[in-house]
């Protein structure tokens, strides 16, 4: 094998692990209560459970029924002849989140996902449909005690809460430097402050996309979302001008509103609710959007600096997996030992995940989100828009932390 092939495979060996660790954390998080109660977000128990069924058409995706009580769902989705929908979704109400899903199913075919949910409204997706959106509503009482009853929980989230607003603060700082090498017109080390800058808002993304708007005045990138050039500011306008248009006119004035808007970041997460599945859940959102986008280079396509924005994702992934261990080390012992060796060995291995690898970590976002069905604890307002496509894994093979 050339050593191009083998450096491949050690840079997806290793983001394998740490993807893998956050799944290890996220289902050791969501099994919080006895198995004969459930859990916010747990997978289903196959005991008094209620079976959903989904028929995907080209109309739409409507369930059947469209409300159950809280606890343990089976969902059958099953795609008779519809060639333009191939997959369903459940979604919490304002669409942000996927809680579980099933993908590829085309004619003929047949699947589903199961969990266990808390009450509340929610929306049964299916992509494709004249009628994507259906409402699906669970009833009753939440079931499993609350995360802040766990004082390992609860110093977990504190502690994310503070490294949060950490990075934030050195965003704002690093932002300022860099404006100023860009206020003096000294190209050449504003190219070396862009990197430096980057890899605080790399480490915080999971919360700055919370507030969807402010997060694309930031860092968003031309098409993706921004499609309107008076509306393309923030890291990567500048990028273009440096790299690409190689020229600063007008740069001083951007910075100064790049500035301004982190700022009004840092006030935002300083007040920001925090909660240990949103923490892992946009952890592995992170590591997977790091793994099938970031790693091809098309964030940073002007300055080809990626390889500080993934190692920044790849660190900022893991720090949630350290905030989380001592949860999931009293909790499942057999997986806390699993995830602290996978760390290990991310760890070993971080250097290796800097490199241009085109990987995929299939699955990792269904492991987390399908089992934990129930509402999420909103960061701020605004929406957080999707970046990024990762496929389900079947029935069955998403990972149950055991009390």
């Amino acid at each position: 094998m050339s050593s191009d092939g083998m450096r491949w495979r050690r840079r997806g060996a290793a983001a394998a692990i740490v993807a893998a660790s956050l799944a290890l954390v996220a289902s050791g998080c969501s099994s919080s209560s006895s198995s004969s109660k459930g859990s916010t977000g747990t997978a289903a128990s196959a005991d008094k459970s209620s079976t959903v069924k989904i028929n995907l058409t080209s109309q739409g995706c409507e369930p059947e029924p469209t409300k159950v009580p809280a606890g343990a769902v089976e969902f059958n989705v099953t795609n008779a002849s519809a060639g333009s929908v191939s997959e369903a979704e459940l979604r919490t109400s304002d669409k942000a989140h996927i809680l579980g899903e099933q993908e590829n199913l085309t004619p003929g075919l047949s699947g589903g996902f199961s969990l266990t949910i808390q009450p509340g409204t929610y929306t049964i997706n299916c992509p494709g449909a004249s009628r994507p959106d259906w409402t699906f509503t669970v009833t009753g009482k939440a079931t499993g005690p609350s995360w802040q009853s766990n004082p390992q929980l609860v110093t977990a989230v504190q502690g994310y809460a503070g490294y949060v607003k950490r990075n934030t603060a050195d965003l704002v700082s690093h932002t300022q430097m860099f404006c100023r090498a860009i206020n003096a017109q000294d190209m050449n080390q504003a190219r070396v402050l862009y990197p430096q800058a980057r890899v605080y808002y790399e480490r915080i993304e999971p919360v700055a996309e919370v507030w969807g708007s402010l997060d694309t005045s930031i860092d968003g990138r031309w098409e993706n979302p921004v499609t309107v050039k008076s509306q393309f500011t923030g890291f990567h306008r500048i990028e273009q001008m440096l790299w690409q248009d190689n020229s600063l006119n007008g740069a001083s004035a951007m910075c100064s509103g790049l500035v301004k808007n982190e700022q009004q970041l840092l006030k935002l997460v300083s007040s920001a609710q925090y909660n240990p599945l949103e923490m892992a859940s946009g952890a592995t959102d992170l590591i997977n959007e790091a793994a099938t986008s970031k790693i091809s280079g098309e964030e940073e396509r002007y300055s080809n600096t990626e390889l500080a924005v993934f190692a920044a994702n790849v660190e900022a992934s893991m720090k949630v997996m350290t905030l989380l261990q001592p949860y999931l080390q009293s909790k499942t012992p057999r997986h806390a030992f699993a995830g602290q060796a996978a760390g290990r060995r991310g760890g070993q291995r971080a250097g290796a995940l800097q490199g241009h690898a085109r990987l995929r970590q299939d699955g990792v976002r269904g492991l987390l989100l399908r089992d934990q069905g129930g509402p999420q604890a909103a960061l701020g307002g605004g929406e957080r828009p999707g970046r990024g496509h990762v496929e389900s894994v079947p029935r069955g093979e998403h990972l149950i932390a055991e009390d």
